[in-house]
């Protein structure tokens, strides 16, 4: 008898077998001449080679479809091991950038969005500027979530300044990841939207996923990434060129930030305000404005952000 040995890789176990293991079951009624034995990420199958062989190439579409939309059901199963197509069909909305969680669709959601989704598909370097809410770091964490999905990247790093804490955060309780978490949160939050728990604490602990402060880039190459620097009004010149200047191969770098939300101590020029100016002409580099129309929060963001203005234009 012939033994074929499947791994799943990136795939939380619990999520692809289904409760009690009913979809390792609905599977197994599919192939009942053959003897299918799984255990955590592995997969053992027993049988002729002929039969191996179909079941190896439909079993690895059930992965491939897990690993795009995040789930699969008994109706998935018998479309994909019924199906008589060689490829999983996929979505036919190309605009579709990551299937998240409950099958929630994530995708851009205003012109401007999509822009900085096509920007960022023909540049290597992108600077998405914008007020709070406009979707710049969420729009960012999914095309990283879909680069790194399709195999473009290896990993993702997302960073930002922890500049509320200073650079002195002995202050603060815990070890240094808890110290620093709550300035990381908004990247956790996106990140949970587009992945299954399991998934991001894999890939977190693997470093497929490493979020870091700012400070932790000096000195590394980021090669074979898609790199976020998120809240990068509140960079120094300084900080703006050693990331900027951290690109490596095969890499892609994304920055995000609104030059009127500026935390850095009086006179000190922001890096990104600095970078957008000599950078504007660059070939490779794309920087894109959203602007109030892409707010994408609660219908009272924008009336907010408009009050504000009011008052601050007086200042």
């Amino acid at each position: 008898m012939n033994e074929r040995i499947i791994e799943l890789h990136d795939i939380a176990p619990k999520d692809f077998w289904g409760a009690q293991d009913s979809h390792l079951e609905t599977i197994r009624k599919y192939y009942p001449k053959l003897k299918i034995v799984a255990r955590d990420t592995t997969l053992k199958v027993f049988g002729e080679k002929e039969m191996l062989d179909e079941f190896e190439t439909r079993f690895k579409r059930l992965m491939l479809h897990f690993t795009r939309y995040n789930t699969i059901d008994d109706n998935v199963i018998e479309r994909v091991i019924q199906s008589d197509s060689r490829v999983e069909q996929m979505d036919p909305s190309d605009k579709i950038l990551v299937h998240g969680l409950g099958g929630k669709l994530i995708k851009a959601m205003t012109p401007n969005q999509q822009k900085l989704v096509d920007y960022m598909a023909k540049n290597d370097m992108v600077f998405a500027i914008g007020p709070a809410g406009t979707g710049k770091t969420y729009t960012g964490v999914a095309l990283a979530v879909k680069a790194l999905k399709e195999k473009q990247v290896k990993r993702i790093i997302l960073t930002r300044p922890a500049v509320e804490a200073g650079e002195n955060l002995g202050f603060l309780p815990g070890d240094m990841k808890e110290k620093l978490d709550p300035y990381m949160q908004p990247l956790y939050d996106a990140l949970r939207d587009m992945l299954p728990p399991q998934t991001l604490e894999d890939y977190l602990l693997k470093g497929i996923i490493q979020i870091a402060p700012l400070a932790f880039m000096r000195g590394r190459t980021l090669d074979n990434a898609f790199v976020i620097l998120d809240e990068a009004q509140n960079t120094t010149h300084s900080q703006m060129k050693m990331f900027l200047t951290r690109m490596g191969k095969n890499a892609k770098f994304m920055i995000t930030g609104d030059p009127g939300q500026v935390d850095l101590p009086r006179r000190t020029i922001s890096g990104l305000k600095e970078a957008i100016l000599i950078l504007k002409d660059v070939e490779g580099v794309g920087i894109i404005y959203l602007d109030d129309k892409d707010i994408v929060r609660h219908r009272l963001v924008k009336k907010i952000i408009d009050a504000y203005k009011s008052i601050e234009n007086h200042d």
